[in-house]
């Protein structure tokens, strides 16, 4: 008998009644149920995170930063509520520990009181980082706090952003201003050096007038010099006058005294004289010039006629031998020469007493002509008015007196302002070196300033000034500058999808488990008719295979319509888990072939080996090295990748490697089975009574 037909009559026994038919059809549905479910209950769970219960306490003060309200914890907040991750309940700080404690919440989100104040303290002196609370309990549950750990990540990276935002924002706002007051201090030192430039003008004129003023205060000192010279001079030449006048008050007054009563008796005789006075003055001043000029040689020849006359009277008339009688005529012209000699020495003492000041003379003797010709006039009442010409002589005396103490007043004061100039003139010459010190100062100042002025503009240059709109760009790029581009190459929409290459494998070697649970490896017909032991495994490896493709055909079917698993190759994927299905039944239909009840827990351990290598949740290097040792060697893993590449795309590569194993395997498989149905054949006491029996 051929083996499809040995394999049909072990498939005939389960149509003889009602519980073999419903063996059948659980065994149909088994992988179903088991895979189905499992990639169900796991098919989305990052999309039902909205029905997780998670406390939320917003503790935060908030903070103001300069005019403006910053409530970073209202604005978190905000936003967490309108997202669709967790079920946020705003509670108190004590509701959520003890809400995370009992289970009530799976964890806790806080925002402290000093929230905003931290994050604002980026503009101050002591910036300081806000800290974002988190309290989980993974006695709750282990995966929400993992997954927690995620989404507060991102939580903290976009409160982080909006921080730095605002921090940014101010920083370029403040670019702006320093702009600005930098074109304002530029503008002012052009100002300041327009203003020095004038002051350096100035300095220039000022420096230039100074000069001017020590050339004058030099001359003015020099004059001051003559002045008090002359001053001197004017102070002795009136003393000289005082000293006459007060001479001249002297003799008038003695000569008032003689003259008196000689004018009671000769009234006639003095006007006569007086005119004749008169006349002789104004011819004198007519001539005055040679006056002044002759006036020292007639006192010294009248001086020296004088003397001479005293010696021929002194030989004549008092030494003589013999009397002679011109004596008389000697001794009147003697006396008249004496008289003449002594006037000639009056008249050249008061002309030495003007000093040479013909004006002053003249005007002297005007005023003696005046007053001669007055004395004509009044000549004969002469000694009535004798007392009134004392009087004035007497008041010229005292006018020359004031004016010689006067003259000496002047040239005390003109000694004082010499002083004074040659002080001013000290002054003006140290002011005029500190001027051409102050126009050098101001040359280099006004240099410096325009220095200033360029260095002001080309740094208002250099800060920059941002509109809003290129601020808000800038602020946007340099609070979050690295951006994660991801692009996913054939990514899996949902949890599930991703696991489904690592169920349906897990599915279909537990369908193969217990349907040789029901269906013997081996045929004991033809064990027991001694068919080829090829025939033997085959005719126990057809039933389940077949069962097996069933399966797949129910499993995928569910998983495509009802739960909605994408496949991006779906024939591939179902002919490759006929494949699969018909390995795991070789292998399985092995191990309880060649081990018997011992076989079903071989048949256990090596699935549990296989999924804990095959790297279906976490990459398989994270686990131990052991593990990374197997997962080349074990079908599942192979499977495993091939059914991403259906499922998801990508490459085939890993499908053909793992169709290759899969053969492989199941060739092996189906030989050691007739390996070791060629020893069942031979009947032994072992197998009459076995150890164990399952």
């Amino acid at each position: 008998m051929r083996s499809p037909k040995l394999a049909a009559l072990e498939l005939r026994r389960f149509g003889r009644g009602k519980l073999p038919r419903a063996a059948l059809v659980s065994l149909l549905l088994l992988p179903l149920l088991y895979g189905a479910l499992y990639l169900w209950s796991f098919w989305d769970p990052y999309g039902r995170l909205d029905r997780i219960p998670v406390a939320l306490v917003n503790d935060d003060r908030g903070a103001s930063v300069g005019k403006e309200r910053l409530t970073a914890g209202d604005d978190i907040a905000e936003g967490l509520r309108e997202s669709d991750t967790f079920e946020w309940h705003r509670v108190s700080a004590a509701e959520a520990r003890t809400g995370v404690e009992d289970g009530t919440y799976y964890l806790s989100l806080t925002m402290p009181k000093d929230f905003s104040e931290r994050i604002a303290s980026s503009s101050g002196d002591v910036p300081e980082t806000g800290a974002l609370q988190v309290r989980t309990n993974d006695a709750n549950n282990y995966i929400v706090g993992q997954i927690s750990r995620t989404v507060f990540s991102e939580v903290r990276t976009a409160a982080s952003t909006k921080a730095s935002r605002s921090f940014l924002d101010r920083i370029f706002i403040s670019f702006s201003d320093l702009h600005g007051k930098t074109e304002e201090a530029a503008d002012g030192a052009d100002d300041l050096k327009g203003g020095i430039d004038k002051a350096e003008k100035g300095s220039k004129d000022l420096a230039d007038g100074l000069r001017t003023a020590k050339e004058g205060s030099g001359k003015l000192s020099g004059g001051l010099s003559d002045l008090d010279k002359g001053a001197g001079d004017l102070e002795d030449g009136a003393q000289q006058v005082a000293d006459g006048t007060g001479k001249l008050a002297d003799k008038v007054g003695a000569a008032a005294d003689r003259v008196r009563p000689f004018l009671d008796e000769n009234g006639d005789t003095i006007a006569d004289t007086a005119t004749l006075v008169a006349d002789s003055t104004a011819t004198i001043r007519e001539h005055l010039d040679a006056f002044v000029t002759t006036a020292p040689a007639a006192a010294t020849g009248t001086r020296t006629a004088s003397d001479t006359l005293d010696d021929v009277y002194q030989r004549r008339c008092e030494e003589p031998v013999l009397p002679d009688a011109a004596c008389a005529d000697l001794k009147k012209a003697k006396d008249a020469a004496a008289k003449a000699a002594t006037l000639a020495e009056d008249v050249d003492t008061v002309v030495k007493n003007y000093g040479g000041d013909i004006k002053a003379f003249d005007k002297d003797l005007q005023t003696l002509e005046k007053q001669a010709r007055a004395l004509a006039k009044a000549a004969p009442t002469l000694s009535a008015d004798l007392d009134n010409a004392v009087a004035k002589v007497n008041a010229l005396d005292t006018g020359a007196t004031k004016v010689a103490k006067g003259a000496k007043t002047l040239h005390t004061g003109l000694g004082t302002a010499k002083t004074g100039a040659e002080d001013l003139d000290t002054g003006v010459g140290a002011l005029k070196t500190g001027a051409a010190d102050l126009k050098g100062g101001m040359y280099k100042l006004a240099d410096g300033s325009g220095k200033l002025a360029g260095g002001l503009h080309d740094g208002a240059e250099k800060i920059p000034d941002y509109d809003e709109q290129d601020r808000d760009k800038r602020t946007e790029v340099m609070a979050d500058p690295v951006q994660l581009a991801t692009k996913d190459l054939h990514k899996a929409p949902n949890y599930g999808t991703g696991f489904a290459p690592y169920f349906i494998p897990l599915s279909l070697w537990v369908g193969a488990m217990v349907a040789y649970m029901l269906i013997q490896p081996l045929n004991r017909r033809a064990l027991a008719a001694g068919a080829s032991p090829w025939r033997i495994a085959l005719a126990g490896w057809l039933p389940v295979a077949a069962l097996g493709v069933l399966q797949t055909v129910a499993l995928m079917a569910v998983l495509d319509w009802a739960v909605g698993l994408q496949m991006a190759r779906a024939a591939g994927t179902v002919g490759f888990l006929f494949l699969v299905t018909a390995c795991f039944a070789a292998i399985v239909q092995w191990l309880n072939a060649r081990f018997g009840a011992a076989g079903r827990i071989l048949v256990l351990a090596f699935l549990m080996l296989q999924l804990t290598s095959a790297g279906g949740t976490y990459p398989v290097q994270t686990s131990p090295g052991f593990f990374n040792a197997v997962h080349p060697f074990l079908p599942m893993s192979h499977v495993v990748d091939a059914l991403r590449r259906l499922i998801t795309g990508g490459g085939l590569g890993p499908v053909w490697q793992a169709c290759a194993v899969l053969v492989a395997f199941t060739v092996g498989a189906l030989a050691l089975t007739a390996v070791s149905a060629r020893r069942k054949q031979v009947w032994t006491l072992d197998r009459l009574h076995p150890e164990l029996s399952l």
